[in-house]
């Protein structure tokens, strides 16, 4: 399980806002990411048929790759053609206007519907996303997580694969869906 490993802190607003500079910004607040080294998660990957490298991620055989440490994301539901994974929220994602900023989200769904049709293919054998569209339901604050993403193959393929996503609040409101088309490419060994 991919724990976060960042600590933040949460204040109000202030009823009027101080005079503009560094100090009037408050305490700082930090996040430390730690990850493992990505070839020995590609190198495992390449040995394993995809269904078998995800559970093999999901089962700390391999470690996760560092952006699912990046984004506090973990491995939740493993199935041919179907993946589910959950994403721990907090500030360190919010954009300007004091939302998560979707490209977590879009992200997110870019990853369940990648690894579900990583799902489908034999050892050897990659892909990568040709097209995601995405469609932005709610916003998504800290509080809202954590999120659950499912990723659905809605049609394999040797070429190209079709894949659709959908993330959930810790409510179980949707927040975003999408659909996405992938390439599907022998890896070189």
């Amino acid at each position: 399980m991919c724990e976060p490993s960042w600590v933040t802190t949460s204040e109000a607003l202030p009823e009027s806002l101080p005079e503009p500079g560094p100090a009037a910004w408050g305490e700082p607040r930090s996040r430390t990411v730690t990850w493992h080294d990505p070839m020995l998660v590609a190198a495992g990957a390449l040995e394993r048929s995809g269904l078998e490298a995800l559970r093999a991620i999901a089962d700390g055989t391999l470690p996760p790759p560092p952006i699912a440490r990046l984004f506090a994301m973990d491995v939740v539901a493993v199935e041919e053609g179907r993946v589910e994974f959950s994403c721990a929220l907090d500030e360190s994602a919010y954009n300007p206007i004091g939302v998560v900023h979707g490209g977590l989200v879009c992200t997110l769904l870019d990853t369940v519907a990648g690894c579900a049709v990583h799902t489908t293919l034999p050892r050897g054998t990659g892909y990568t996303s040709i097209e995601i569209k995405v469609n932005y339901l709610r916003a998504v604050h800290a509080s809202s997580g954590p999120l659950t993403a499912v990723g659905r193959v809605t049609k394999p393929g040797r070429r190209v694969a079709f894949a659709e996503g959908e993330v959930t609040d810790a409510a179980g409101r949707t927040v975003a869906t999408a659909s996405s088309s992938l390439l599907v490419f022998p890896l070189a060994g």
